[in-house]
């Protein structure tokens, strides 16, 4: 099995003492999501993920397995979410769960195909989701925050596919650029 990961990052300009102070506060929610994802994924703290992306407010680390034939399977994932104060700790992971589901099933098959200037895939007899049996553990840690409480609608989707293709990529070396990642996997 291996792990890869999609880890938040830390952008700005500092032009003064109040951009510097911005900045400082944005890197300590950033350390806080790293801090809780590697220690609840069992990777030793700030180890090369192979990979770095900016997304929203989350940080996941992914266990995949790759068959010789390139079939791809999701083990386990594990979030940390800073969303700032969490009114409905159980909506949140919730949302990130589902999420997660979804962004899985875009990342390994999502792809819309036309013939003739028409679409191809007509419901879920020909358009691939994730079934029960494929779900992997997902385990979601929230980021204790006093900051104003934020969206946390599209994370757990977003966040998945980079994640997935940096996991493949530590663990076969191929490293796979376009969605869906099973396809090129094959190829």
């Amino acid at each position: 099995m291996e792990i890869g990961g999609n880890v938040t990052g830390v952008q700005g300009d500092v032009s003064n003492l109040a951009d510097l102070d911005r900045l400082f506060a944005q890197i300590k929610r950033e350390k806080g999501k790293l801090d809780i994802v590697f220690a609840n994924a069992g990777v030793a703290k700030y180890a090369p993920l192979d990979g770095a992306s900016i997304i929203l407010n989350a940080s996941v680390v992914t266990e995949v397995e790759v068959s010789k034939a390139g079939e791809l399977r999701v083990h386990r994932i594990v979030v940390a979410v800073d969303c700032g104060t969490v009114i409905n700790p159980d909506t949140v992971k919730a949302q990130i769960e589902s999420g997660v589901n979804s962004g899985i099933s875009a990342a390994l098959w999502g792809e819309i195909t036309l013939k003739d200037g028409r679409v191809e895939q007509s419901n879920f007899h020909n358009y691939r989701v994730l079934r029960m049996n494929e779900a992997p553990t997902i385990e979601v840690h929230l980021v204790r925050s006093l900051e104003a409480p934020g969206g946390i609608g599209e994370p757990g989707t977003s966040v998945t596919g980079p994640a997935l293709a940096n996991a493949v990529f530590a663990g076969t070396g191929k490293r796979i650029r376009r969605l869906p990642l099973v396809p090129a996997l094959k190829a």
